[in-house]
């Protein structure tokens, strides 16, 4: 490809035809990082990003999880400042299918490039991503979606966070990703010595109990590892009985 280039170059050749060559090059082979760059320089040579956001979700309705495509479209938009729909684009994308985690992904990469995550739009997405939790609450994508909204905020402090955590709760989900949240949560406030601390380390080790009994047994030794830090930590010689 970078010779290809070279000739296109020394032959002057039209540009656009060759951008409609590489179309029908990427429809044939999608994953293939050669010709999604040979794409990039193209655009770019031409400076004309018209047709590429809709070229990428054209490719990305077949498949929503083309790491080569979605890099691309980052570059797009990125590169000419398209972002004034990619919210939306994204919402109709999470709203046909809320676990996809490439949807995200761009989400989050959308928002860090555009208004950045100021408290009204921590606030905003926090909602945003609690409806769609309640959904499904054993979505992983979009617990971690939260958890990266909310990596410069203290999750004990989070307005109605360990509130909303513990309605799932109460209504019976056991998502590890929820309890996870719940456990995350409990030991900042063992941290700040915020609250009954018995009280919060008994929820916080009895948490990290069920997750390596039941609901995480695959990570079990982490969950009885935490579990003990705690109670070593925080926990009076009689406070709490932890798992051996």
């Amino acid at each position: 490809m970078h010779y290809r280039r070279i000739l296109l170059k020394e032959l002057k050749k039209d540009l656009k035809e060759e951008l409609k060559y590489i179309t029908d090059m990427i429809l044939s082979h999608p994953k293939n990082y050669q010709v999604w760059h040979h794409r990039q320089v193209i655009v770019d040579w031409l400076r004309d990003p018209a047709n590429e956001l809709e070229f990428t979700a054209k490719i990305l309705k077949k498949d929503a999880k083309n790491y080569h495509c979605w890099q691309y479209r980052q570059w797009v938009l990125r590169e000419f400042g398209l972002w004034d729909q990619e919210l939306a684009y994204i919402d109709t994308l999470l709203k046909e299918d809320l676990r996809n985690n490439s949807a995200w992904n761009q989400r989050y990469f959308v928002v860090s490039n555009t208004t950045g995550f100021t408290e009204q739009v921590v606030n905003q997405e926090v909602e945003y991503t609690q409806e769609f939790i309640k959904k499904a609450p054993n979505n992983e994508s979009a617990w971690n979606y939260l958890k990266g909204v909310l990596m410069d905020f203290e999750l004990h402090k989070y307005p109605g966070l360990l509130d909303f955590c513990q309605q799932l709760y109460d209504e019976r989900y056991r998502s590890p990703y929820l309890i996870a949240c719940m456990i995350d949560t409990y030991e900042e406030m063992l941290e700040q010595n915020c609250g009954e601390q018995r009280e919060v380390l008994e929820k916080a080790v009895s948490l990290c109990r069920s997750l390596a009994e039941e609901y995480d047994t695959i990570r079990s030794e982490y969950w009885n590892f935490l579990s003990r830090i705690l109670s070593s930590k925080y926990g009076s010689e009689n406070a709490v009985q932890t798992s051996s």
